[in-house]
């Protein structure tokens, strides 16, 4: 039994440290942002505010509000489009097999180890002839089309644990392919979204090279806001970190509302029976 404490204890001890180390740099972020401008400098960034300032807050909400709601203009419509297209590719792929399903499949995986720089001159030139270069809609339609590989393998690899016998008998009583996607497949992979839609929303959310460079102006999402925040001459930290630490807040809310449902969801179907 000593021995089992100690154990624990030890385990214990290395799990503290790990986190220790782990949170560093959000308490520099933190205790930076709360810091006026002159207090902030390498020598005292471990050091405790003086006194607690929210300017910084003020300045960078002011900052980024317009390029915030830009980004809650983009990451929803392209969260909701490309789980929905995901689920219906993967529910295809995976429960109506047909001639080259599989090569079909290989080759919409290929999409994803497509490096984003290779078509960024391409891509632009097409959204410039749709008449969506510079838009919301334009970033949408990118982040839907490069976010169709891994919801569609996601949403596969979900649907594969489900029972064919279940297709087949609602196939039987006359459903036909989007009458089981809605009424069977879509309450049965409530999980298997919010997997998706988690992992969409901060890959979209935290994305920067489409948005710096489909976008410029009044439509950039605020990650490229971010950026344009630290000026060209004196950079304020303390602005920084705060913008940075608003610019995280939609990302961390997901986590902490959703996050056990991302685990769950991960480990739906991973064992059968």
């Amino acid at each position: 039994m000593r021995k089992k404490n100690i154990s624990n204890l030890f385990k214990y001890f290395i799990l503290i440290v790990m986190a220790i180390i782990f949170l560093t740099p959000v308490y520099v972020i933190i205790v930076t942002s709360l810091k006026p401008l002159d207090e902030v400098s390498l020598s005292q960034m471990w050091a405790l505010p003086t006194s607690i300032d929210f300017s910084s807050y003020v300045h960078a909400v002011k900052e980024l509000a317009p390029n915030f709601m830009n980004s809650v203009y983009l990451v929803i419509p392209a969260t909701l489009l490309s789980a929905i297209l995901g689920a219906m590719n993967g529910y295809v792929l995976s429960k109506w097999k047909f001639k080259g399903s599989e090569i079909l499949f290989t080759v919409l995986l290929f999409g994803m180890f497509i490096p984003y720089q290779s078509i960024l001159i391409p891509l632009i030139q097409f959204l410039r002839t749709i008449g969506l270069y510079n838009t919301i809609a334009g970033l949408i339609l990118t982040h839907v089309v490069y976010g169709l590989p891994i919801t569609t393998l996601m949403f596969r690899n979900f649907y594969a644990n489900i029972p064919d016998s279940m297709i087949e008998s609602a196939k039987i009583d006359g459903a036909n392919f989007l009458g089981i996607f809605r009424r069977i497949i879509i309450p049965l992979s409530i999980s298997g979204f919010v997997v998706v839609a988690i992992w969409q929303f901060t890959n979209i959310w935290n994305e920067f090279l489409f948005a710096v460079t489909i976008t410029n102006s009044d439509s950039q999402p605020v990650m490229v806001a971010l950026q344009n925040l630290s000026g060209s001459q004196i950079v304020q930290w303390n602005v920084q970190m705060a913008g940075a630490l608003v610019a995280a807040l939609p990302t961390l809310l997901v986590y902490m509302i959703l996050g056990k449902y991302f685990v769950r969801g991960l480990l739906a179907g991973s064992v059968k029976g």
